[in-house]
């Protein structure tokens, strides 16, 4: 950056009076602090993020300046060289009232060389994440993730030990079979015992992963914990009491194959979603419309079950499936997979975590396998004039909030949470403004569900409407 966004920067953080998920403030007043852990995490960060020192944070954002900016400079770079792999910072220097103010700009690593580490600590003590405006340790897992990803481990093809071929070959293999020497007639003359290991079902003793939990009679033998827990409760949180004081309206454990739980998922669903009868303006007939629409929610099930991580890592963890007055999350363990975004969505072609268990699943004709998915969903939630749905990508674990368009919790009552955004809005607001004051909710549902919204009404302006995306955009009441 040039020294006048480094001092708009500065001016920006000391009106706002607080870091963000991607700039960290440090003193340096008397020297050059350790910043092993921000280097690791900002490397690791999508779009990476920027460190500013000479500013105390503790003193109310005191513009303290730095101790010798050059010398400081030298430290940063040193420190830098002593990453894996070693970190390119971009440094900046700006004067403020004659006090020296230095900026490191750490760009993002490739995919591929992640996760960035202090090597001093080593990979699993020196990998940091940030998280909100601090740094965290990394889990072991998030670290695998990253190489599994660099290494191409294909988690879904590991061998079960336990199993045995005779486990997979029943009628639902039979049928995927049959299907597939339709579809793909170059293999018609293939011994079934070679097809099974062409398509990752065994290793040409055992079954794998991929065999076991689309084609055997109980995978829950083998895998307890790979289901889906689903739950129905009257109110708007887990806890929340039913009229009758019962903690679920619906409880249910779906276990089987891939297929069978998608199945069992879908039932579950038309259970505890709400349908009214409407009357078709084309028609004149009856209808009945749910909630919300039934072929974007199985996609968003579909999804959770095919793209969940299935290494050993998360063999523990089920997908979860719960239903609230106002929403339905899914969620199912492992973020996203390689190098997609959650603002590339379904925009670009994303890396595929089970490629065999996805190939299966379009040969039964469960599913396109064309990356469709997430554009289904939006335009269906669309077509039933529902808010957008939320995808949030955290530390181990990939959401979905779907909203139905009634009222949530927040706005019960005259003291809604769009009021009280209005309010505290009565002057220029930033979005790390809004995230610190409304810290209860996360940001991508607070911005997706209330604050947009309310500039879609015209409720709120934009200070910089040519550039609605932008990270210094601010928000203010009309």
């Amino acid at each position: 950056m040039l020294s006048k966004d480094l001092l708009e920067l500065i001016q920006e953080i000391r009106k706002n009076g607080s870091e963000d998920h991607r700039i960290e403030i440090k003193k340096a007043a008397g020297g050059c602090p350790k910043i092993y852990d921000t280097l690791s995490s900002f490397s690791n960060q999508s779009g990476g993020g920027i460190i500013i020192f000479g500013i105390d944070q503790d003193n109310n954002f005191d513009l303290c300046g730095v101790y010798d900016a050059d010398d400081l400079q030298k430290n940063i770079v040193s420190m830098c060289k002593q990453m894996t792999p070693v970190v390119r910072p971009v440094c900046t220097v700006a004067s403020i009232d004659n006090k020296a103010f230095v900026s490191a700009e750490i760009q993002e690593i490739d995919i591929f060389e992640k996760p960035c580490f202090y090597t001093g600590a080593g990979r699993l003590k020196g990998s940091y994440i940030r998280s909100g405006d601090s740094d965290k340790h990394m889990t072991e897992y998030e670290i695998y993730s990253y190489e599994a990803f660099r290494k191409k481990i294909q988690d879904e093809i590991r061998v079960e030990s336990r199993a045995e071929i005779k486990d997979i070959e029943t009628d639902s293999f039979s049928l995927y079979l049959t299907n597939l020497r339709k579809t793909k007639p170059q293999q018609g003359n293939l011994s079934t015992a070679k097809v099974m290991k062409l398509q990752g079902f065994s290793d040409g003793q055992k079954p794998t992963l991929a065999g076991i939990i689309m084609f055997s009679e109980y995978p829950q033998s083998f895998y307890p914990q790979l289901c889906i827990t689903a739950v129905s409760v009257q109110g708007y949180e887990i806890g929340d009491l039913g009229d009758l004081s019962q903690r679920f309206d619906d409880n249910e454990r779906i276990e089987g194959t891939i297929p069978q739980m998608l199945d069992g998922a879908m039932n579950f669903m038309r259970r505890n979603i709400k349908v009214r009868t409407i009357i078709n303006p084309m028609t004149g007939k009856r209808e009945d419309k749910p909630e919300y629409p039934i072929v974007a929610l199985r996609e968003v099930i579909l999804n959770a079950l095919i793209h969940r991580d299935y290494s050993i890592h998360t063999d523990l963890s089920p997908i979860t499936i719960r239903v609230f007055k106002d929403r339905i999350e899914v969620e199912n363990p492992g973020g996203l997979f390689g190098r997609m975004t959650i603002n590339e969505l379904g925009k670009t072609i994303a890396d595929t975590r089970n490629p065999f268990i996805a190939k299966a699943m379009e040969i039964i004709g469960e599913t396109e396998n064309r990356f469709s998915g997430i554009p289904i969903i939006r335009r269906q939630m669309s077509e039933f004039r529902l808010p957008a749905p939320v995808f949030e990508s955290r530390r181990g674990s990939f959401k979905v909030t779907m909203f139905n368009g009634q009222e949530t919790s927040e706005s019960k009552n005259d003291n809604s949470l769009s009021r009280q955004i209005l309010d505290y809005c009565s002057v220029w607001r930033t979005r790390a403004d809004l995230k610190e004051h409304f810290g209860q909710l996360t940001s991508s549902y607070l911005m997706s569900y209330f604050v947009n919204p309310l500039v879609a009404q015209g409720k709120i302006v934009l200070r910089f409407p040519e550039k609605p995306r932008s990270k210094k955009q601010e928000y203010r009441a009309v």
